[in-house]
């Protein structure tokens, strides 16, 4: 087993900080935090943190989980509003509290009482591409407040478009001795009702590692993952044997198998107890975007396609 970073496109700029974090001896679950929040700040990310985009009323609605592979001890954030770090507030929330998920207010609430970093997280660029979303999507209507009090399912069909942003970023780490940990961070489904949630905060859909067998993370179309369980999926499929290529294979199919509802393009990142990694997508829409992984023996973390299958 060797240390091991696999991250998506996302975390372009944050995996060479989190390979030196790593390399100094940092736990797992510090790397996965300090490089998610790297991401966080970037605001050239349009997915994640501050430079994501806003929900229907023009709310920045942040989603976040991290999970540890040696206790399956996890926490996650939905829909806070208002905090510049939601990988942060999971992670306490992971630590300080006996529940796993907080989301909206009471999620907030927690951010405070932890005294987390308080900010308006939506950027005037991601601002400025929302009043133009809306503008050019619904006549007649030309400000968040023209929606305030109509009713949004119909309103909400626009951003289900291919080229609306769906994305987040992950983070799968390992030690080289055995432990393993995972995390996500989003902005979520841009434009979307608000409080939807997608699958970063959904331990098993988007996040889910277990020291004993392996770790995945799924990006993209979170409505899938969710039915799926695909994170979790992809771990079992290890537990019984298959190996992190087979048992990414095995997870792909099941959401292939999906027939009705939203359907997309879905990323598998996976990682075995062996260091072995595998990335993969069911569309060549996900595909576009490479994903970034570093090991030990590697002087600099490298970018590579995801397989299609």
């Amino acid at each position: 087993m060797t240390k091991l970073i696999l991250a998506n496109n996302q975390a372009h700029n944050a995996i060479s900080g989190a390979v030196q974090l790593l390399s100094s001896g940092r736990s797992c679950l510090d790397v996965v935090e300090e490089g998610i929040k790297h991401v966080e700040n970037d605001p050239e990310i349009i997915t994640v943190g501050y430079g994501g985009a806003p929900n229907l009323l023009g709310q920045m609605e942040l989603d976040a989980s991290i999970m540890d592979g040696s206790t399956r001890q996890t926490g996650a954030v939905g829909a806070l509003i208002g905090f510049a770090h939601p990988i942060s507030v999971a992670r306490r929330v992971m630590h300080d509290l006996p529940h796993e998920l907080l989301v909206g207010e009471g999620a907030a609430r927690f951010a405070d009482e932890i005294g987390a970093e308080k900010r308006d997280m939506l950027s005037p660029k991601a601002k400025q591409s929302y009043v133009k979303w809306i503008a050019e999507n619904f006549e007649g209507i030309n400000a968040a407040e023209e929606l305030q009090d109509k009713k949004l399912a119909e309103y909400t069909w626009p951003s289900a478009r291919a080229d609306i942003a769906k994305g987040t970023t992950t983070f799968l780490v390992c030690d080289g001795k055995g432990m393993l940990a995972a995390g996500a961070s989003t902005s979520g489904w841009a434009y979307c009702y608000p409080g939807r949630l997608g699958d970063s905060p959904i331990i098993g859909a988007g996040v889910y590692v277990d020291n004993r067998y392996g770790g995945a993370t799924c990006t993209h179309t979170g409505e899938m993952t969710i039915r799926c369980s695909t994170a979790r999926s992809v771990v079992l499929y290890m537990k019984k044997g298959a190996t992190v290529q087979e048992a990414s294979h095995e997870a792909l199919q099941d959401l292939k198998d999906l027939k009705l509802g939203y359907i997309g393009p879905v990323v598998i990142h996976a990682i075995d107890t062996n260091s072995n990694h595998y990335v993969c997508t069911n569309q060549s829409e996900g595909a576009k975007e490479p994903y970034c992984f570093w090991k030990e023996d590697m002087a600099e973390p490298v970018r590579t396609s995801p397989v299609v299958i």
